[in-house]
């Protein structure tokens, strides 16, 4: 069960950067395909990001779950807002729904989609 403190500093920690990916390993070292597959996207969007190891804290871990009412690991967040795991920023990149949200809510990138 989650507590309130790590619920606050789940909340802290996606309100202190633009970009959040909670994932399984770091950026430069992924523990799970569907974490690795998620930095991919955020590299290919050159949109800088700040990882969070799941792995690191297991509060945390199950925290997340419970904090996006959302079952699975990688979960990005976009400005505070939760976006969904793997298959969905899968989904949103090849539409190029996921870069339209980026430039959307202003947030810098380096090049664009397609």
């Amino acid at each position: 069960m989650a507590t309130d403190a790590t619920q606050a500093i789940i909340a802290k920690t996606i309100a202190d950067s633009d970009v959040v990916l909670f994932m399984k390993g770091t950026k430069q070292f992924p523990q799970c395909g569907f974490s690795a597959t998620a930095v991919k996207i955020l590299e290919h969007l050159g949109v800088p990001f700040k990882d969070v190891n799941v792995l690191d804290d297991m509060a945390v871990r199950e925290g997340i779950k419970t904090f996006s009412n959302w079952p699975t690991i990688p979960q990005l967040y976009v400005k505070g807002e939760f976006v969904g795991g793997c298959d969905i920023m899968k989904e949103m990149y090849q539409a190029g729904e996921l870069h339209d949200l980026i430039c959307q809510k202003g947030i810098p990138h380096a090049h664009h989609h397609g």
